[in-house]
């Protein structure tokens, strides 16, 4: 399976996604598998307010390759709770 180069290559992200990543900055595949899927969401919802935590399914199913709603249901809880510990950060 080789490695997608370009945001629009993952699966489970579609355009509005890839949009609002853009205006947060992340604009490539790298800088997003470094982030992770939180930090990822995070630096999204500062710029998009409006983002559900549908996108932090979307962007840990595009990382690891997994449908959405496997990561939903098999992630929730430690994305919550990493969700949560980089809020509290702050």
């Amino acid at each position: 399976m080789s490695d997608p180069a370009n945001i629009a290559d993952l699966r489970g992200l579609g355009p509005k996604s890839q949009a609002m990543l853009a205006l947060a900055g992340i604009t490539t595949v790298s800088q997003l598998r470094q982030l992770g899927a939180v930090e990822a969401y995070v630096r999204t919802k500062a710029v998009a307010p409006a983002v559900s935590l549908n996108l932090l399914w979307g962007l840990e199913a595009a990382i690891t390759g997994e449908p959405w709603q496997v990561v939903a249901r098999k992630h929730r809880m430690s994305l919550l709770l990493a969700l949560e510990a980089r809020e509290n950060q702050g």
